[in-house]
């Protein structure tokens, strides 16, 4: 027997073998009940042998073993603020292989209610729901859970967040002349219309990045700020990892600013400022040129809609943004001009050099 009483308490001495065949113990006290104890042991025994009689929430610490190391610093603190908020509260206590389709629409249907008030967006309704799918996947895949009852309900929320808005080049130099006596902000701002970068990608940007006579930046990494720790992680795809090259006047105005920097290293961070910064200007600057109020990552969009009325291909905007082509094409499509009426003129023509 390995439950003992501990003074007014009950503790549990529990020896595993492990994964590698290593002999552990492991020791837990503070039980009020002999049962507590007994329930925890058998929750220990179901994790060890990946048993799916254990409970959502214990799942979730082997999930998290195996999930934490092969993510980004920035995308498990997102996905984990999912698990622990939204999908723990509902499921913890449900043992894995009695989750059934009929609780996950029940689930559903309480994250489509009113939160005090205010609904969540239907971008972070897939999102969760999403999260909950890949967690009994996890299971299903690696620990021999039967199904993923999660397939067998619709989706929640929508792909698509808001409606994609960008300035055009007019109103993009209005906005950027509120800048012109602030250099960081001048130059920041520069740099995320002409080049469109993710705001990631621009704070993390050191005087390294720079070729100067190439007149080109370098893109190889991305900066957050998370529980108050600055992160520096690799660009947010693999094709994000690019080199772009400055118009001249781009070139002239980043040396400039880095002119102005006393005593900056190569690979120190030349925008020491997060994206609420940025946002906090926008917003003084909307309002002060009267211009329609647009997110800091529009700007990324209003570069692809110059780039599109200059009359560049896809594949060049994409090389340029890190994106895939197909991905250019898709979202942006009803940017692109319409092709229609040229092909329909086309047909016209062919049909009558045929002659009837």
């Amino acid at each position: 027997m390995s439950v003992y009483k501990d003074g007014n308490k009950w503790k549990v001495y529990y020896r595993f073998t492990d994964w590698q065949g290593n002999k552990k113990q492991t020791t837990k006290r503070g039980f009020a009940t002999k049962r507590e104890a007994q329930a925890w042991e058998r929750e220990q025994l179901n994790k060890t042998t990946a048993d799916l009689d254990m409970t959502f929430e214990s799942f979730i610490q082997i999930y998290k073993k195996d999930m934490e190391g092969r993510l980004k610093y920035n995308s498990w603190q997102i996905k984990n603020s999912i698990i622990e908020q939204k999908l723990l509260p509902s499921f913890g206590k449900k043992k894995m292989n009695e989750v059934l389709p009929s609780d996950i629409i029940q689930w559903q249907n309480n994250m489509l209610k009113d939160n005090n008030g205010k609904k969540y967006s239907p971008h972070y309704l897939r999102g969760i729901n999403a999260q909950l799918n890949a967690i009994f996947n996890h299971a299903v895949k690696y620990y021999e859970l039967k199904s993923n009852p999660a397939k067998k309900v619709s989706n929640m929320g929508k792909s698509k967040n808001k409606e994609m808005l960008f300035w055009t080049k007019d109103e993009y130099i209005k906005f950027v002349n509120f800048t012109k006596k602030k250099p960081l902000y001048y130059c920041a701002f520069e740099i995320l219309y002409w080049c469109g970068l993710r705001v990631g990608e621009l704070v993390a940007l050191t005087p390294s990045d720079f070729d100067f006579i190439k007149s080109t930046v370098t893109i190889n990494k991305s900066y957050q700020r998370i529980k108050c720790k600055d992160i520096i992680t690799t660009p947010k795809t693999e094709k994000s990892n690019r080199t772009i090259t400055m118009p001249d006047f781009l070139n002239k105005t980043v040396q400039d600013y880095l002119n102005t920097l006393y005593g900056v290293q190569a690979t120190d961070r030349i925008f020491p400022i997060t994206k609420n910064h940025l946002r906090s200007q926008m917003i003084k600057g909307a309002k002060e040129q009267d211009l329609k109020r647009i997110r800091i990552h529009d700007l990324r969009h209003s570069h692809v809609s110059l780039l599109i009325e200059m009359g560049f291909t896809a594949l060049a905007i994409a090389d340029r943004l890190g994106h895939e082509s197909i991905n250019i094409t898709y979202q942006y499509a009803h940017l692109f001009p319409s092709k229609q009426t040229e092909i329909a003129d086309k047909l016209n023509l062919e049909r009558t050099e045929g002659g009837s």
